[in-house]
């Protein structure tokens, strides 16, 4: 067996695993490369039969239409249920509220437990990989979660011999992480495998952008350039995808598969250091996001 096919297999186990032990899991798809794998190995996973489980994405409203669109899509071709956790409309019902920034990425942690609540899912999946960032490489596959959604780095199962340990109370839940073994480059070559479809935003494009301590942001109708920064047209691709009001682009000419692979073997920093501007915020923003609820 290949590395690829490798962690493929590990992966499927995985999502067996949890579809044994608990009743109500659900695959967070938001249109982005890791989820798109996830539900590709979904499919593999349970095939023939349908995935078993539907998918929800916590959609900020600040969303690439490029992904949306692709997500819709995908959902559609799989005949599969979409929950969407809609942090607009908890900003309107008084759920949560804005925060000075213009970024919806802390107030999706509410919407998310919001939703886990309304429809009692036990398990959820997620696309983090221990690569991204050091606080995701703390994480165990089956990252236990109290009654109030929160993690405790510093009290998490023992995983020897890949056996994992869904056992919880009512209100608790499980996060599975499936990729927690992957790196960017393994995601890219298992889309290469493959021959998985991605929104076009992934690959060199043309962008209006602005230049923010060195990171590239799109100008939209969600980030407006300030006074006295140039917009300037730059060919950029995004490493990752999520609320487009922190989301930046990286300059590249990759256009296909086989280039982005080249690209990202050669690069030293990690999708997340080069195009979250949230996880700047400080050394501990993601973990500071973790304990709360958030992936």
């Amino acid at each position: 067996m290949s590395h690829v096919d490798q962690l493929e297999a590990e992966s499927i186990f995985i999502m067996r695993e949890v579809v044994a032990e608990l009743e109500r899991p659900v695959l967070l798809f938001s249109g982005g490369k890791d989820s798109i794998v996830m539900l590709r190995l979904a499919e593999k996973a349970f095939a023939p039969a349908r995935v078993p489980f539907p998918v929800m994405h916590v959609d900020t409203g600040h969303n690439f239409p490029e992904v949306i669109a692709f997500r819709d899509a995908r959902v559609a071709g799989l005949g599969l249920q979409l929950v969407v956790a809609s942090v607009p409309e908890a900003l309107e019902a008084g759920l949560v509220r804005e925060s000075g920034d213009g970024s919806r990425n802390r107030i999706q942690t509410p919407v998310l437990l919001a939703a886990v609540e309304k429809y009692r899912f036990d398990a959820l999946f997620g696309g983090a990989r221990r690569d991204e960032e050091k606080a995701r490489a703390k994480e165990r596959v089956f990252s236990f979660r109290d009654d109030f959604g929160q993690w405790d780095p510093k009290n998490q199962r023992p995983e020897l011999w890949s056996l994992y340990n869904g056992r919880h109370h009512p209100g608790e839940s499980i996060r599975v992480f499936p990729l927690s073994n992957w790196t960017e480059l393994d995601v890219w070559h298992y889309i290469a495998a493959e021959g998985l479809a991605l929104p076009e935003i992934y690959y060199a494009h043309e962008r209006e952008v602005v230049d923010r301590a060195g990171m590239l942001y799109a100008v939209n109708e969600f980030l407006a350039a300030r006074p006295g920064e140039i917009v300037f047209t730059e060919t950029v691709r995004y490493r990752t995808v999520g609320d487009a009001s922190c989301t930046a682009a990286v300059r590249s000419r990759a256009d296909t598969v086989a280039a982005v692979i080249e690209e990202v073997a050669a690069t030293r920093i990690t999708e997340r250091g080069a195009t979250r501007g949230d996880d700047r915020v400080s050394e501990a923003a993601m973990e500071d996001r973790k304990r709360e609820g958030y992936f």
